[in-house]
C-alpha cells in the first residue's frame, strides 16, 4: 500500500498542469474574498498569493482582502478557516504539508476532511545545498566528513525536514547536527553565513546555484531536481520517503463544487498566463505553475495526510 501511495503523488507532481477546471463566469463570489495566507509578509508563498489576488481582481472584477495568519506551519491559519463560511468567501494560502505532516503531527483535533482542497500553484524544488566553497562536489562527500568526525550542520525549515535528515543520517550511518530554523531564507541565510554546513532548500537557492555559489547535492523530492538532474534522490541515498510538496489554496469543508471550480479555474487562468506578474514570480522562484485541481488534489493531499504518519513512525525508531 506504501508504494502505491507514493508512486500515487509521484505521478501526479510529474503530471504538472492537470485540468480540472470549469469555466469561472458561472460563480461570483457574495462579496469581497477574505484570503489568508499562512506565511510570513514577503516570502514566497505570501507573494505569489498577492499577485495571484492582484491578478484575479483585475481580470474578474473579484475583491480580496488578505490576511496574514501564521505560525505552526499554517496550523494557525488552518484552525482559523475552518470554520469560516464555505461560499467561497474565505480561502486560504498554505503549502500540502500543513494538511498532511503538520495536521497529522500537531494531532490538532483536524483532518484533511476539514477543508476544501482548491488548487495548487507550483511544487517545491527541494534540494539539499551547500556553499560551492565548502568543497563537497557530492553527498558522498558529506558523508566522508562525517565519518571523519566532522561536525556537520544540517539546516532545516520544518518538523518533517528534521525527521527526513535524521533518516538520511541513519541510512548513510553518520549523525547529523540538525538545526531547525524559520523558513527557507534563515536556511539559506545560515548555509551562506557558514552557520551550516548544508541545509534543504525549497527552489530560494536556484539563482545561487546558477551563479555557482551554491550547489544542489542531492534531490529531496521522489524525482530529480530540474536544475540539478544529476544530483541523487533521497531513495538513492536509502530514504523511501521525500519532501515533495505544493502551494495550495484551501477553503472551508463543504463548498459547493460551483465556488470551488470557479476558484480553481480562475487561479490556473491567470499563473499559467505567460507574462502575466504571478507566472513570472511562480516561473522565477519554482520553476514552473503546477495547477492540481478537484478530486486529485483531494486524493494527493489524502496521500500526503497518510504518509506523514509512516514517516513519524519511521523517525521515532
Amino acid at each position: 500500500m506504501k508504494r502505491i501511495i507514493k508512486a500515487a503523488l509521484a505521478a501526479i507532481g510529474l503530471t504538472g498542469l492537470a485540468s480540472g477546471a470549469v469555466a469561472q463566469e458561472d460563480w461570483t463570489p457574495p462579496g469581497p474574498i477574505k484570503l489568508m495566507v499562512a506565511f510570513a509578509a514577503g516570502g514566497g508563498a505570501d507573494t505569489q498569493a498577492r499577485l495571484i489576488a492582484e491578478e484575479l481582481e483585475a481580470r474578474y472584477g473579484w475583491s480580496f482582502i488578505p490576511e496574514q495568519v501564521t505560525g505552526k506551519g499554517g496550523l494557525n491559519l488552518a484552525n482559523a478557516i475552518k470554520d469560516e463560511p464555505a461560499d467561497g468567501s474565505v480561502i486560504g494560502m498554505v503549502v500540502t504539508e500543513t494538511l498532511g505532516y503538520n495536521m497529522h503531527a500537531a494531532d490538532a483535533g483536524m483532518t484533511p476532511e476539514d477543508f476544501t482542497p482548491i488548487a495548487t500553484t507550483a511544487g517545491f524544488q527541494m534540494g539539499i545545498v551547500s556553499r560551492t566553497e565548502k568543497g563537497w562536489e557530492t553527498f558522498s562527500d558529506v558523508v566522508e566528513a562525517a565519518k571523519s568526525g566532522e561536525d556537520v550542520r544540517f539546516g532545516v525549515m520544518s518538523a518533517k525536514l528534521a525527521d527526513l535528515a535524521y533518516l538520511l543520517g541513519q541510512a548513510q550511518g553518520v549523525d547529523f547536527n540538525i538545526i531547525q530554523v524559520r523558513g527557507g531564507r534563515a536556511v539559506m541565510d545560515g548555509v551562506n553565513a557558514g552557520d551550516m554546513d548544508l541545509g534543504f532548500m525549497a527552489g530560494i537557492q536556484s539563482k545561487g546555484v546558477a551563479a555557482g555559489d551554491l550547489v544542489n547535492l542531492a534531490s529531496g523530492l521522489s524525482s530529480p531536481l530540474e536544475q540539478s538532474p544529476d544530483a541523487p534522490r533521497l531513495a538513492d541515498l536509502g530514504v523511501e520517503f521525500h519532501a515533495d510538496g505544493y502551494f495550495a489554496f484551501i477553503g472551508p469543508a463543504g463548498m459547493p463544487d460551483e465556488a470551488r471550480n470557479a476558484i480553481a479555474a480562475a487561479i490556473e487562468t491567470v499563473v499559467t498566463q505567460e507574462g502575466g506578474k504571478a507566472n513570472l514570480m511562480i516561473s522565477n522562484a519554482f520553476d514552473k505553475p503546477i495547477v492540481i485541481t478537484g478530486d486529485e488534489l483531494s486524493e494527493l493531499i489524502a496521500a500526503e495526510y497518510e504518509q506523514a504518519g509512516e514517516l513519524l513512525e519511521a523517525a521515532s525508531k
